[in-house]
């Protein structure tokens, strides 16, 4: 005879199927911000100042929006009690740094790089972090191990983002300056796994934005200071379109649900469905909005479809231990 289904069996996997899709939504928002900061970096001349502007208008909303969400105040209070308790080590408050410098490279190295390269970089650095960071126990899920799936699917991630820009990868001068989208890409598995933790501390994904944003912030507004006494004002001026203020505003929901679901998810599978999300939403954005770099071709779309078979495989590995 056998034995009957546990009862939290069917939720449990409703509940990472949903985190699964919430996190290529995420993905959907990296590549609309990248696209964004980096014409920004642009405009403005200097990456560091377009950063700035998207991490502090992020901040600007999440300040007044956090103090009329019941949640959010709630989330608050737990917090500074968690952090006075030890439950939660300042340190893991610091995942912030890691997105402002995913940001700063962005308006740093897409107007030179294109999207094409430095998504690569940010793959390739993201992939191999997120097991890592999985193995070390760092988020809200405790130690996750190096599973066949999990090692099948990062693994066919970065083929799957190779053949989708291949053609793309240009002059092989890029590489120096390719290295910064790729310590972004291996900041992002450390952030999420640290604001995952924040999240739990306080109960609320609202509230661990906000502090990534404070401190991403506060971290570029230093940096900026140190490129204004190096190289001095930026050379351009500010955009007078309004879409170009929206870096902010959108990084807010990747955080927001990257927070939220890397509890059902781990790093490394939330990883995989936001580069999913990042592929799909990059050949979109060719399509739909392109510029005069945009050619999508067969091996695009090739990569694109690859990558949601890479997410598929880590999906199908053992449950995330909780």
């Amino acid at each position: 005879m056998t034995a009957p289904p546990r009862a939290d069996a069917v939720p449990s996997a409703a509940l990472r199927v949903t985190g699964v899709g919430l996190a290529v939504l995420s993905g959907l928002a990296v590549a609309l911000q990248s696209r964004i900061n980096g014409e920004l970096g642009v405009r403005l001349g200097d990456g560091i100042a377009a950063a700035v502007v998207s991490f502090g208008l992020g901040l600007l909303v999440l300040l007044v929006l956090v103090p009329v969400v019941p949640a959010g105040r709630r989330g608050l209070r737990r917090l500074r009690s968690a952090l006075a308790a030890g439950t939660l080590r300042p340190w893991q408050c610091l995942g912030g740094v890691c997105g402002a410098l995913l940001v700063a490279t962005q308006g740093l190295t897409i107007g030179t790089l294109g999207v094409a390269v430095f998504t690569v970089a940010v793959v390739a650095g993201q992939t191999g972090s997120s097991l890592a960071v999985d193995r070390a126990g760092l988020g809200p899920t405790g130690r996750q191990p190096v599973t066949a799936n999990r090692l099948a699917g990062a693994a066919l991630t970065v083929v799957a983002v190779l053949i989708a820009v291949g053609d793309r990868l240009g002059d092989p001068g890029t590489l120096a300056l390719a290295l910064l989208p790729l310590l972004g890409g291996i900041a992002i598995a450390w952030q999420q796994a640290v604001n995952g933790q924040v999240r739990a501390a306080s109960g609320s994904a609202l509230t661990a934005t906000l502090v990534n944003f404070a401190v991403g912030t506060l971290a570029l507004l230093v940096t900026l200071a140190v490129d204004l006494l190096v190289r001095g004002l930026p050379t351009g001026g500010f955009p007078s379109e309004p879409w170009f203020y929206l870096g902010g505003p959108i990084g807010i929901l990747f955080i927001a649900l990257a927070a939220a679901v890397v509890r059902f998810t781990g790093v490394l599978l939330l990883g995989l469905a936001t580069i999913a999300g990042q592929i799909v939403g990059a050949v979109l954005l060719d399509v739909l909005l392109p510029t005069a770099a945009s050619h999508p071709g067969p091996a695009t779309l090739l990569g694109a479809a690859l990558t949601l078979v890479a997410v598929l495989i880590a999906a199908l590995g053992p449950p995330v231990r909780r």
